[in-house]
Order: C-alpha cells, then structure tokens, then sequence
C-alpha cells in the first residue's frame, strides 16, 4: 500500500517590525553603522526579481518593492568578540541593495554591490561571504546639518562607476511609518556561499530617524548593478546618526 505525504503548507513571510525578531547571543561579526542615509525609489519586481539569487524573491508593499542606496559610516568592525580593528574596520561604505524574502518566510536584504573604502575588507567580503563588495575611492564630509559623500569605484568594476550624495538632516521622525519600517528594519540578509543559498541574520537597537532633504544626487551604481537607472526623485530620504550592529553566523534553512 503507498501512502502519500500531503504537500507542506506555505510558511507566511515574518512581520515587519521596528525591532529586532531575535537576539544574537555570539555574534560572527559586530559593528556600528554611523552617519546613515537611506535614499529608495520604487521598482518593478519583475526587474529586481532578474537579479536575485534562486529561491530569493522580491518582498513588496501594495505590489511595489524598492531599490536603496545607503551611504554611511562602517565603524569599529570586530570579529568573534575580539576587539575591533581601528584601521581596517573603519571606513565609509555605499550600497545598493535590494528587498527580498525567502522561501521560509524571512525577509532581509540582497546586497547588489558595496562600495567601500579598504581593500582588505573587500577581499574578504568577496571570498569569504561571496558578496559583491567593490573596492573604491570615498568619502564623508560634514558641514553644520549637510553630509555629503562620495564614491568612485577602483575595483572590480565596472571602474569609474560613481556616486555623489548631499543631504540636509531634518527633524526627527516620531513615528515611522510601516513603509519606513520596511525600508530600514531589515533583520538579515540573504546570500550564496559555495553555492548554497544563506540567511545571515543581524539585531541592533530601533533606528532613530530623521528626515532629510536631498540636495544633490549623482550617481550610477544601481545601473552598474544591472537594474534599470532611478527614474526621478527618491520617494524616501530618510537619514540616521547610527546603531552597533550584530551578526549571527550564516543559517541554511530553519527547522519546521
């Protein structure tokens, strides 16, 4: 006689949440993101689904996902709770990433390049983590309320691809809303590591956010990253002193 298993259910995608789902008790990897700007414009999540890793799919709000590029300052980067590295893990950072969900029901982040500043970290990133870290020439400046950074890619490539962000920092958000949350409050990010796919999951304080008019915007690090250029203003501008951060060590899939 053949007995047949019935199909499992779909798992629901996790809640979006201002705070941490989980604490990380023994974190792989400690840090702190300072100085952070988050610019986002709207995408078609047939153009980011293109690019996403197998199993990895576009997580959206009202059927719209987003593309975000985050410039800020990585700070004190440390490894298996041994004191952080003053040289090498400081040093101005921008992303382009994009919002994704897995098949059980996590959401995070898929980075589709970081920029930064010290080449020995990238190298790690890239053979380590097998993530699109791109070794590049950047900086931050403050002047009274106004950031501006900078970014021209070194290495790989394609060389020469850029940015130029400047922001003015406004008052503080009492209460972000749930678009705002899902923008910023992303517990993980996924990735392949020796072609498995991985979930690596982060905690940190609630971000304290403010809003922040964009003065200049240049740039073509979303194009270099293969989706299509931004097309008009971003529909978010949003801008935060910084959190410490924590990383729990990569997870294959979780138990039922």
């Amino acid at each position: 006689m053949t007995s047949l298993s019935s199909p499992q259910p779909p798992i629901p995608d996790g809640p979006v949440t201002g705070d941490a789902p989980r604490s990380v008790r023994r974190p792989l990897l400690t840090q702190s993101w300072l100085n952070v700007t988050f610019l986002h414009w709207p995408a078609d999540p047939a153009d980011v689904a293109r690019v996403l890793p197998p199993g990895i799919r576009p997580d959206t709000v009202d059927g719209v996902t987003y593309v975000g590029l985050v410039a800020f300052r990585l700070h004190r980067s440390g490894w298996l709770g041994l004191p952080p590295v003053p040289y090498l893990g400081s040093f101005p950072e921008t992303n382009v990433r994009l919002y994704t969900v897995d098949a059980h029901g996590r959401r995070g982040v898929v980075f589709c390049s970081l920029d930064a500043s010290r080449l020995l970290p990238v190298a790690v990133g890239r053979i380590g983590f097998g993530l699109p870290y791109m070794w590049s020439r950047m900086t931050v400046g403050t002047r009274g309320d106004t950031l501006t950074y900078t970014s021209t890619r070194r290495w790989p490539g394609p060389r020469g691809a850029r940015s130029r962000i400047s922001v003015r920092v406004g008052a503080p958000v009492a209460e972000p809303t749930e678009l705002e949350h899902f923008l910023t409050a992303r517990w993980g990010l996924h990735s392949t590591l020796l072609g498995r796919p991985v979930f690596v999951p982060n905690t940190h304080p609630r971000w304290p956010l403010h809003r922040a008019e964009l003065i200049a915007c240049d740039e073509d690090l979303v194009a270099a990253a293969g989706l299509p250029a931004p097309a008009g203003e971003p529909v978010s501008v949003l801008y935060s002193p910084g959190v410490p951060a924590r990383f729990a060590r990569p997870a294959g899939a979780p138990r039922r």
